[in-house]
């Protein structure tokens, strides 16, 4: 397996709310874990948010005794999420804070993921295919018909998410699983990237890149070419390769 992450703070925000987390070896009974979470609130907020949650979710997953990646996975989603809550309850400078949260693992030939909030996961195989579903208004009136795809990428409310970590006491994660092949390639990332770099671009850099490490540069720099409006977290996955980048 060959794992590279990093983010990058744009070229407009003044504080990277963006935060990223992979290890190759055993968490609990889960045996490697990759994490993207892009925080929101205030000025400190959405940066203690995201590492927050993902501080949370890793020392739950450690000492989960549950059987499945699935339970094990939710139930810590679920737990960050309650931390956060409580968190922005104590101190009143962080109310409104919260996350997304993309959470996945891969044992033997399967990956198993949870996503909330509008960060994505994609498989990158003989083509790009968005294997996680946003949590927002624009996707939501994609799903009923509202929008088409087209539409979604240009229209003034895509940024605003109707699921995330610390919005209400409870929250549902929707939880995934994928069978994998020889030469897949997983690319984790926050919006600060699929804002500024369409499918078909990521899918050419993925493509023509040496390694991952050059592919995850040339992402990020193709991101702040295009504007770099946002932070940008990436994490990028070989689950066949033999190295490991981190």
């Amino acid at each position: 397996m060959k794992i590279f992450s990093l983010t990058d703070i744009g070229r407009k925000r003044e504080v990277n709310q963006d935060y990223v987390y992979v290890t190759d070896k055993p968490i609990g009974h889960i045996p490697n874990l990759f994490v993207v979470a892009d925080g929101m609130g205030g000025h400190k907020a959405g940066d203690f948010a995201s590492k927050y949650a993902v501080q949370v979710l890793e020392e739950h997953i450690r000492n989960n005794a549950g059987m499945g990646p699935e339970v094990i996975i939710t139930e810590a989603v679920q737990e960050a999420n309650h931390k956060i809550v409580e968190k922005a309850r104590e101190n009143t400078e962080m109310e409104g804070m919260g996350t997304t949260l993309v959470v996945a693992t891969i044992i033997e030939h399967t990956l198993y993921f949870a996503n909330v909030g509008d960060s994505r996961l994609y498989l990158i195989r003989d083509e790009i295919k968005q294997l996680s579903k946003d949590h927002s208004l624009v996707e939501e009136m994609v799903r009923l018909g509202g929008l088409n795809e087209e539409e979604a990428k240009h229209h003034p409310d895509k940024n605003i998410i109707t699921r995330a970590i610390g919005a209400k006491e409870d929250v549902e994660a929707d939880f995934f699983e994928y069978h994998l092949q020889k030469g897949d390639v997983i690319l984790m990332c926050t919006d600060g990237l699929t804002n500024m770099v369409d499918d078909d671009e990521i899918f050419r850099i993925v493509k023509s890149g040496r390694d991952i490490v050059e592919t995850a540069m040339k992402l990020v720099e193709k991101a702040n070419e295009n504007g770099g409006k946002d932070n940008i977290g990436i994490v990028l996955v070989e689950p066949f390769a033999c190295e490991v980048n981190v």
